[in-house]
């Protein structure tokens, strides 16, 4: 009887108290039959299992929304460089590592200050020697003037096919057509650029004082200038404020000294040059600009009807 009571699934399990407090009087009846003890437990677990599992089944949905109501607090990443980790997974079950994508934060270099100058100092000459220091000396300036045939050179109009015009309507001449006119003068070696003192360099532009000096005589003294963008153009900007300093000393020689007079200024825009009103192809913003008559509307413009 003893033994039917315990194999018969027909007792309540509300709670583990109710399931030792159902078979408490059972175990003891069983133990003085003779029934063996572990006979007893084994048959009442397999009854109480599907029981258990369902409990343990609502505690873990109980633990999982408690969990997913906490509040959050994100933490602030420190400044510190994140390098990529490879040991996390990417998810898919293969087991394949994939490193997660990090910000590295590098450290700019400090552009130095060259606003002291590029520390292109001078030579010094020795007293002794023959040479002329070009950097302090005035030799020969104004001592006589050029063959006539120099003079000449000098001196020729302007070609309207060698003067160019800016987008904004300065009229110029190519530094290239410069040099030539000083080679075709003073022919190839007779002439040159001196240095008058260091290259200074600001914000925005660099500078430096030259002199021009044919056939061993000082001509003319100016100073050249040119704008940068960036530090990495500053090497360029250096030429180019060579070739600006020899074209202001060009003036002195009487070369393209029309590029100078507002009569031949307006003589040229009326004849070799023309406005037109283009738009720009990347924002799209409508302007006017100067150009020669021969030339088109080079990009990123584009003329707008």
């Amino acid at each position: 009887m003893a033994l039917r009571a315990l194999q018969q699934p027909s007792c309540c399990f509300g709670t583990s108290n109710s399931y030792r407090v159902a078979f408490s009087p059972l175990l003891t009846l069983a133990k003085t039959q003779g029934v063996a003890t572990h006979r007893f437990v084994s048959s009442r677990r397999l009854l109480a299992q599907p029981y258990l599992d369902q409990q343990a089944h609502k505690y873990r949905q109980t633990r999982s929304i408690s969990d997913s109501t906490k509040s959050y607090r994100p933490q602030t990443a420190a400044p510190s460089t994140v390098k990529p980790s490879t040991s996390s997974y990417n998810g898919n079950g293969n087991g394949n590592a994939k490193p997660q994508s990090t910000v590295v934060h590098k450290h700019k270099p400090d552009v130095p200050d060259l606003s002291g100058g590029l520390s292109d100092g001078l030579l010094v000459l020795d007293e002794g020697t023959n040479h002329v220091d070009w950097s302090r000396s005035f030799h020969g300036l104004s001592s006589e003037p050029f063959p006539k045939e120099v003079a000449d050179i000098l001196l020729q109009p302007l070609a309207p096919d060698d003067v160019e015009i800016k987008p904004d309507g300065i009229v110029y001449l190519p530094e290239i057509k410069y040099r030539r006119i000083l080679n075709k003068a003073f022919g190839p070696g007779g002439w040159g650029l001196a240095p008058r003192g260091e290259t200074i360099v600001t914000a925005k532009a660099v500078t430096r004082e030259y002199a021009l000096v044919a056939h061993g005589r000082l001509v003319s003294v100016a100073r050249g200038e040119q704008d940068y963008f960036s530090p990495d153009s500053i090497p360029t900007a250096t030429e180019g404020c060579k070739s600006n300093a020899m074209m202001r000393c060009c003036k002195d020689l009487g070369v393209a000294s029309e590029l100078w007079d507002p009569k031949f200024i307006r003589q040229f825009k009326a004849k070799h040059a023309r406005e037109a009103f283009v738009e720009h192809m990347v924002n799209k913003r409508k302007t006017k600009i100067w150009l020669r008559k021969d030339d088109e509307v080079k990009y990123p413009f584009k003329e707008s009807r």
